[in-house]
């Protein structure tokens, strides 16, 4: 009879544990996935940044990078993450001193660039799991280097 009582609530504990360990190793590799993402776009040419725009070979080539570890990659970091357009890739520049080294003759100030995810999070176990509202979200900013 205990048994019949006590394992409904194993059971949510049990799965909710497993779905909630998911989540949190899933935000670490989206976390992880933006910081390579921005040191890429951060090595790129100076050319290909403006103080406002950037190259769409650098935004494709970062974005499937975030979502797949590989320039040319095809299969995703995560289970159903398919869609770049969860990965979002700006720059800005930064005005605020006078700037020597490889930012001499860098007109407009440093561009930097930030590299931004915003991905629903895909419960391991569907309606029954976490899921629902929560969202994989990260943001990494890097002086663009131009090496």
């Amino acid at each position: 009879m205990e048994m019949a009582l006590v394992s409904p609530i194993f059971f949510v504990l049990m799965f909710g544990a497993v779905d909630l360990g998911n989540y949190f190793m899933s935000e670490h590799v989206v976390v992880k996935a933006v910081r390579d993402g921005a040191r890429y776009a951060s090595r790129r040419a100076f050319s290909e940044f403006t103080c406002s725009t950037v190259s769409s070979d650098v935004t494709t080539k970062t974005q499937t990078l975030v979502r797949t570890n590989a320039i040319a990659g095809t299969t995703p970091r995560l289970v159903g993450w398919t869609d770049n357009s969860t990965v979002t890739v700006s720059v800005a520049c930064d005005t605020t001193g006078t700037y020597k080294g490889i930012y001499t003759g860098v007109s407009g100030g440093v561009p930097i660039v930030t590299v931004a995810v915003d991905l629903p999070y895909g419960s391991l176990f569907k309606s029954f799991g976490l899921g629902g509202s929560l969202h994989l979200r990260a943001e990494s900013k890097v002086a663009v280097m131009g090496v």
